[in-house]
């Protein structure tokens, strides 16, 4: 009779690097941006909800800035971008 072992797939679970960020008391004035992650689809739907979102909140819609791909971090110039022109921003994945 052979031995099989069995591993556990769960790995070491280490603290978060980053705290998130404080939600604003008021969207008011706040400029929102989404930060579009290349899946199909994505750009379409976060920017509805932002745009939404400005509308019934007084907010402001900043736009769409787009990452290299949904495979790999956020470049540096797309983070740049983002903290230059927004206050707020909604990401996420769709297809």
């Amino acid at each position: 009779m052979t031995t099989q072992r069995i591993y556990s797939p769960d790995g070491h679970i280490g603290a978060a690097v980053r705290a998130l960020a404080t939600s604003p008391a008021r969207l008011a004035g706040q400029r929102i941006g989404v930060l579009d992650n290349g899946k199909p689809g994505a750009a379409f739907l976060l920017s509805e909800l932002a745009s939404r979102l400005a509308e019934r909140t007084g907010a402001v819609f900043a736009g769409v800035f787009a990452k290299g791909s949904a495979a790999t971090p956020c470049e540096d110039e797309v983070i740049d971008a983002l903290l230059e022109a927004t206050d707020l921003v909604l990401t996420g994945t769709a297809d």
